[in-house]
C-alpha cells in the first residue's frame, strides 16, 4: 500500500521544524521500503498531513470519504503556540479548540514525544496517540572536526575566540530574550543565531532585544542544512533556551554532529534527554551561563558520545521501522512485514 505526503502550506512551513519533518518522513518511508505516492489519487491508502491549515482539513475529510486511511502529525500544541507569534497568548484557548478539531480527522495522531502525546490527550482526541521521534538524518548530520575551520571562516571568528550557537525561529518561546541577555553576561564569546521569523509576525518588544543586541551576537537568519551542520560541527557549545517544545528537532541535529549541548529543563525532556548524562540542563540564564562556561572552559565532563546515541536511536532508519509497526496496527499496511524494533518501542 502506498502512502502519500501532503505537502500543502509547505511553502509558508517549510523553514521550520513542522517542513523537516515532512522531508524526514520522505527519508523513514525510503528507508523502511514503503512506497510512496505523488498524489492521494494513486493508489494512496493512507494520507499523511502536517499542518493545521484549512487546506489540509479539506484534504482529510475528502480522503476519508474515499476510505483512505489519515495519518495527522500533532506538531503542534496549545502551549507550544504561546509565546511565540504576535497575539498568539490571546489566540492559544481557539488555536487548541482548532486543533483538536483538525487531529480528530485522524485515524490516528502521531507526536514526537510522550510529553506531547500526553498533552494531546488531554485535549479530548478521540483517535489513538502514538508518540514517534520526528528523527533524524544522523549520516547527514555526524562529528566532522574539518568542518570547524570552514565555520570560523564564514563567520570571521578569530583565532581562540569561542562561539555558542542556538537555533530556531526569533521569537520568545524559543528563548531568544534569554540568549541575548547570556550573550550580554558573556561579553569575550561569539554568539549566533541561526533562524528567520518574518518580522511582521514578532512582536514589538522581540524586535526591540534584537535591534538592541549585544555586539557579540550575530544573527546568522535561515540557513540551508549543509551551512547549519557546519555551524553544529564548529561551534563550542549549543544553547537551546526554548521554554516550550513537542521534541526539538534541532536538538537532534547538534546531538548527532556532536556539540556539547545545553537545555532548559523543560518537561519534553525528561526521560529521554538526561542532565550531566548526554545534554546538561538548566533552569535560568544564569545557570545557562554556568554550564556554557564549564563547556567552554572544559571544567565539566563531555558528553558527546552518549548524545550521539541519543540522535543514532532517532535515526531514519529505526523511525521508519517504527512507521511501519504503526501502519500494520492501524491495519494501514495489509501485508505483515517484521518491524525491526520492537512493539514496546512505540508507545501508546
Amino acid at each position: 500500500m502506498r502512502v502519500f505526503i501532503y505537502n500543502g502550506g509547505l511553502r509558508l512551513v517549510g523553514k521550520s521544524g513542522v517542513g523537516q519533518a515532512i522531508f524526514h518522513q520522505r527519508e523513514m518511508l525510503r528507508r523502511a521500503r514503503i512506497e510512496t505516492s505523488h498524489h492521494w489519487l494513486q493508489r494512496a491508502g493512507a494520507v499523511h498531513i502536517n499542518t493545521v491549515l484549512p487546506d489540509s482539513v479539506l484534504v482529510a475529510l475528502a480522503a476519508k470519504l474515499l476510505g483512505r486511511k489519515v495519518v495527522y502529525y500533532g506538531h503542534s500544541t496549545m502551549e507550544d503556540f504561546r509565546s511565540s507569534f504576535r497575539g498568539s497568548d490571546r489566540l492559544a484557548p481557539l488555536f487548541r479548540r482548532w486543533i483538536t478539531f483538525c487531529y480528530g480527522l485522524g485515524d490516528v495522531v502521531l507526536t514526537p514525544t510522550d510529553y506531547s502525546r500526553r498533552l494531546l490527550e488531554s485535549y479530548g482526541l478521540k483517535p489513538p496517540v502514538y508518540s514517534i521521534s520526528n528523527g533524524v538524518d544522523t549520516d547527514f548530520f555526524a562529528p566532522d572536526p574539518a568542518r570547524r575551520d570552514a565555520f570560523r571562516r564564514r563567520w570571521n571568528i578569530r583565532e581562540g575566540e569561542r562561539a555558542v550557537i542556538s537555533v530556531g525561529h526569533t521569537i520568545a518561546r524559543k528563548g531568544l530574550p534569554e540568549f541575548l541577555e547570556l550573550a550580554a553576561g558573556m561579553p569575550d564569546v561569539r554568539f549566533l543565531w541561526f533562524g528567520w521569523t518574518n518580522p511582521g509576525l514578532i512582536p514589538q518588544e522581540v524586535r526591540q532585544a534584537m535591534e538592541q543586541a549585544p555586539a557579540n551576537v550575530t544573527f546568522a537568519g535561515f540557513v540551508d542544512r549543509e551551512t547549519l551542520r557546519e555551524a553544529y560541527c564548529g561551534a563550542d557549545a549549543f544553547a537551546f533556551m526554548s521554554h516550550e517544545e513537542t521534541e526539538g528537532i534541532v536538538v537532534l541535529e547538534a546531538l548527532a554532529c556532536g556539540i556539547p549541548t545545553v537545555v532548559r529543563d523543560i518537561p519534553v525532556y525528561a526521560g529521554w534527554l538526561r542532565d550531566g548524562k548526554n545534554v546538561y540542563k538548566a533552569d535560568s540564564t544564569e545557570s545557562f551561563r554556568k554550564r556554557v562556561a564549564g563547556i567552554l572552559e572544559k571544567t565539566l565532563p563531555d558528553l558527546t558520545a552518549s548524545g550521539r546515541r541519543v540522535a543514532e536511536e532517532r535515526s531514519m532508519a529505526a523511525m521508519g521501522e517504527q512507521l511501519r509497526t504503526i501502519y500494520q496496527r492501524m491495519e494501514i499496511l495489509a501485508e505483515a512485514q517484521p518491524a525491526a524494533v520492537r512493539q514496546n518501542q512505540v508507545r501508546a
